[in-house]
């Protein structure tokens, strides 16, 4: 039996995103097309919208047991048990892909979406004249009225970098000046080096993701160890754009680095990076920003100082680079963060982070000196582990911050 084809679609405005789907419908008339309204998720409601062949149903669904990604799993499996062989997940706006995958791809009880069908990948819809400013943005997912959710503190521009940033196709829509245009990809060149780009107008079978010749996610979620440079992307200035690469083999002070995160915030696109803190210095933090919203959280812990059974169960690419780096006196502990900014002065940002790091007094002073350093940083609890199921809030709020808070 052919196993069904599983395509997520995501995308910050509703027209684009209708413009796609009418496009993909028109492609493949038999495709059954699935979205889930959250406007009323806070209430344990989701309007849940069925578009197959000449029939468009719109049911209301209860959340199974308080759960979104389990309301969304098991909706999901029925529709790819119908007589579908092309389903498109089309996701509601303050929906990040990657949390959605990670969801469909981990959390089932005996088994997982990816056991029963094909997983493509994910199709993101950009408006070219309007993603750019929605990137650089303050303006929360409640201002915008994207999420009643009390604790989704979000912003919008969190949602519209990692909506491009785990796609394996950009879709522009809309229009866009010519400095708007050609500013906005610089921007995706450097933040979805691997995933391709076409115009609404060039939008053809390759919006199903079948034989692409370019590296591609197909809805995998990056380990938090994996290199930070995902692809080729380019590393002159373009447009005022640029990457930023930042490394440093000596522990950050936490109140320093507290005090030096506002320059990831003015002119930055996209942070993403691994930090060692001086007072927790087997773990392993991830650091990550958008537009005007930053969080730093606990990624699990260093190779430095585990045991034989954790070098085991880690991944071989991890492994292999971790001892390729290694130092004598650290191993694999190391500060490693990449940064596409806009509108910042690179030194400017270089010496912040530099500052921040320990001075050779406090370094020499040894592991425990440092943990007694004030740590303005709320502490995660690493043995509590994750909830078997998710909170309502969990697959759309999971990056819920505070700003200069740790998630």
């Amino acid at each position: 039996m052919t196993r069904p084809e599983l395509l997520i679609l995501a995308g910050l405005h509703t027209s684009g995103v209708e413009a796609v789907i009418a496009r993909i419908r028109a492609l493949d008339p038999s495709v059954a097309v699935l979205h889930h309204d959250l406007r009323d998720v806070g209430s344990g409601l989701v309007h849940r919208r069925l578009r197959a062949g000449d029939a468009d149903e719109s049911t209301e669904l209860e959340l199974v047991h308080g759960c979104l990604s389990c309301t969304v799993r098991e909706d999901l499996l029925r529709v790819l048990a119908g007589p579908a062989h092309r389903v498109v997940l089309h996701l509601d706006p303050a929906l990040e892909p990657e949390h959605v995958c990670f969801s469909l791809l981990h959390l089932a009880d005996g088994g997982t979406i990816a056991d029963g069908a094909d997983l493509l990948g994910v199709v993101t819809c950009i408006d070219s004249g309007k993603w750019l400013a929605d990137a650089t943005g303050d303006d929360g997912l409640a201002e915008r009225r994207m999420s009643e959710l009390p604790d989704d503190e979000r912003t919008v521009a969190q949602v519209a970098v990692g909506q491009a940033e785990f796609a394996d196709l950009l879709v522009h829509t809309g229009t866009a000046d010519a400095w708007t245009l050609a500013r906005t990809e610089a921007v995706l060149t450097r933040l979805a080096p691997a995933a391709a780009r076409l115009r609404l107008a060039e939008l053809d079978e390759r919006v199903f993701l079948t034989g692409a010749a370019r590296p591609a996610r197909r809805g995998r979620p990056d380990n938090v160890h994996a290199p930070l440079l995902r692809g080729h992307p380019p590393l002159a200035r373009d447009c005022g754009v640029q990457l930023l690469l930042f490394s440093a083999r000596r522990p950050f002070h936490p109140e320093r680095l507290h005090e030096a995160m506002d320059v990831l915030l003015d002119g930055v696109v996209r942070t993403r990076g691994r930090v060692w803190l001086a007072t927790r210095p087997e773990a392993v933090l991830w650091l990550e920003s958008a537009g005007g919203g930053l969080q730093l959280g606990y990624a699990g812990e260093w190779l430095a100082g585990a045991d034989a059974a954790a070098w085991e169960q880690a991944p071989p690419e991890r492994t292999a680079l971790a001892s390729l780096a290694w130092d004598p006196q650290f191993g694999d502990r190391a500060q490693d963060v990449v940064a596409i900014t806009y509108d910042a002065d690179h030194a400017e940002i270089a010496a912040a982070l530099n500052a921040a790091l320990l001075t050779d007094a406090e370094l020499a002073a040894g592991e425990e000196a440092w943990r007694a350093f004030p740590d303005p940083f709320a502490w995660w609890d690493t043995a509590a582990g994750a909830p078997a199921c998710p909170a309502p809030a969990e697959l759309i709020a999971s990056s819920a911050h505070g700003e200069k808070e740790e998630s």
